[in-house]
């Protein structure tokens, strides 16, 4: 008789909370409001900024509204295949200004190093990390149910 082995997850209350305090910056809540088709910011690549979180091990008061940014970009890079709305990213962080790019680029890199280079997220966390607080409002933002 096998036992099924359950794995712990490594996303602490902290993680969350700090994703939920990032929530609240002006510019994250503009975009999610902006990102009304779900393509850039639904229920799994948000649960996936929260799991980066908890890989890249930084203390939970130096996560700032730059590192949702890259986890959400590199969520995208993992999971999805548009670039234009990858570049949407970069509208809403820098406006017209193009010359951040290239430092956005060198954050993610290093963001992407101090999480391992584990960029990948099974199905089973991401509902664990929803499970954590399943009633939280961004976990109805379902593109299954936009159709």
């Amino acid at each position: 008789m096998k036992l099924k082995r359950r794995r712990v997850s490594c996303v602490l209350p902290e993680h969350h909370e700090t994703f939920n305090r990032l929530l609240e910056d002006p510019v994250v809540k503009r975009f999610l409001a902006w990102d009304k088709d779900l393509r850039v910011s639904d229920k799994y690549l948000l649960a996936m900024v929260i799991a980066y979180f908890s890989r890249a091990g930084l203390f939970s008061w130096q996560y700032q509204r730059i590192h949702f940014f890259l986890a959400l970009y590199l969520a995208n890079d993992m999971e999805e295949d548009n670039e234009a709305s990858k570049r949407n990213i970069f509208y809403f962080l820098y406006g017209k200004n193009r010359s951040q790019i290239p430092l956005f680029h060198k954050l993610r890199f290093q963001f992407f190093c101090s999480m391992r280079c584990r960029a990948w997220v099974s199905l089973e966390e991401l509902e664990e990390i929803q499970a954590y607080d399943p009633e939280h409002w961004v976990w109805a933002r379902d593109r299954a149910r936009l159709s």
